[in-house]
């Protein structure tokens, strides 16, 4: 049997045994409704409560700004379908370069009428903080930017873009999916004047299917969910309470070091790259190396496709994956984000994404290098 070394970490992380541990015992014990008037059911909003608290902290926010949520794709849906439907204008501003979770919504609100605008990504996956503004108009109603790209880890200038929209247009909404984000750089969504940031707990080795959106205060939204009217009437639906006390697990570990845990995966990813660049010199970094998030490296190997990659360093133990795990669904899709790039096609053919994790070590890394030489010459 082959060791397991897991570097696919920007798809999904394992949760730590604390949040396992959380999650089960939410199962098992304090299994009531939040909504509930008696003590099961205030034991368990107290445990929404606390991570609700935790989250807000993380993010300098306050917590009754914080809507939980079934993960980061409704999250993303909610602020841009739920921001769009209470607010006058009919212009929308996004990237080429973002998660599917926000470009769908933007195709569907174009189809519904919308002016939307796409707009275009230097050859490092970069948006101009000028071009955005420049996008933006009297009836633009928001505009949105994501933190940190999921294929090839690019860092956006949010503060500038947000400072420049505003100056153009103090009415439009900025909203930044932050889900490659949370726990790998810095955020400060009110200080850079932010109204509205996703973020998921599966990323942050936390339980899959829970996250949030935070809402600026003052910030009216049209809810996408009708029912119960949970999470203040925003978000229906009894609350996933075991997903959210395991995300309040996984934020309450990575908040008590998350200077010495980003620094690991700096240390991990600059490793990585050196070993790309000595073992393989034929290997193209996709991934820029500067304004980068910590966990994210994008490489290609011309004349190789990446899909096969994939599969030779599973069997040998190595997980990583070709482009966004998302776009797995559809067979032989093209990468719209290396697209955008101008990137030529045996590039873009031959990608792999290796995402790293703090829980990774220097020998997962050198190992993962010296098995993706082996596999490479041997195709």
């Amino acid at each position: 049997m082959h060791r397991t070394i897991y570097l696919d970490n920007a798809a999904t992380t394992p949760s730590l045994p604390s949040v396992a541990a959380a999650v089960s015992k939410m199962l098992l014990d304090n299994y009531g409704n939040p909504a509930s008037l008696h003590n099961k059911g205030l034991a368990a909003e107290r445990e929404v409560r606390k991570t609700r608290r935790l989250l807000a902290a993380m993010l300098g926010v306050t917590e009754k700004e914080i809507y939980f949520t079934s993960g980061g794709t409704e999250a993303n849906n909610l602020a841009i379908l739920g921001s769009a439907r209470r607010r006058r204008g009919h212009h929308l501003v996004t990237t080429a370069i973002e998660h599917a979770a926000v470009l769908s919504p933007f195709r569907h609100l174009e189809q519904t009428g919308w002016q939307v605008t796409i707009l275009p990504v230097d050859q490092q996956g970069y948006v101009s903080a000028r071009q955005v503004a420049e996008a933006v108009r009297d009836d633009t109603v928001l505009v949105s930017v994501m933190a940190v790209n999921n294929e090839i880890g690019t860092v956006q200038p949010l503060r500038e873009i947000t400072a420049l929209v505003k100056a153009r247009n103090r009415e439009c909404l900025v909203h930044t999916d932050a889900i490659q984000a949370l726990g790998k750089i810095e955020l400060d969504p009110a200080g850079w004047g932010i109204d509205l940031l996703s973020v998921s707990a599966h990323k942050i080795h936390g339980p899959k299917g829970v996250g949030a959106l935070w809402v600026r205060t003052g910030i009216q939204m049209e809810p996408v969910l009708y029912g119960g009217g949970q999470e203040q009437g925003l978000r229906s639906g009894t609350e996933n309470v075991p997903g959210i006390v395991g995300f309040g697990a996984a934020l309450e570990h990575l908040s008590a070091q998350q200077t010495q845990l980003i620094a690991h995966m700096v240390q991990l990813r600059e490793a990585f790259i050196s070993l790309i660049k000595k073992n393989l010199p034929g290997a193209v970094i996709n991934s820029a190396n500067t304004a980068v998030a910590p966990h994210i490296c994008s490489i290609a190997l011309p004349g190789l496709r990446g899909e096969v990659l994939v599969h030779a360093l599973a069997r040998a133990g190595v997980y990583v994956s070709s482009g966004a795990a998302c776009s797995s669904y559809h067979q032989h899709r093209t990468s719209h984000v290396l697209q955008a790039m101008g990137l030529p096609p045996e590039i873009i053919e031959g990608t792999l994404r290796f995402g790293l994790s703090y829980l990774n070590t220097m020998s997962d890394i050198e190992q993962a290098v010296d098995i993706l030489v082996r596999v490479a010459q041997q195709l």
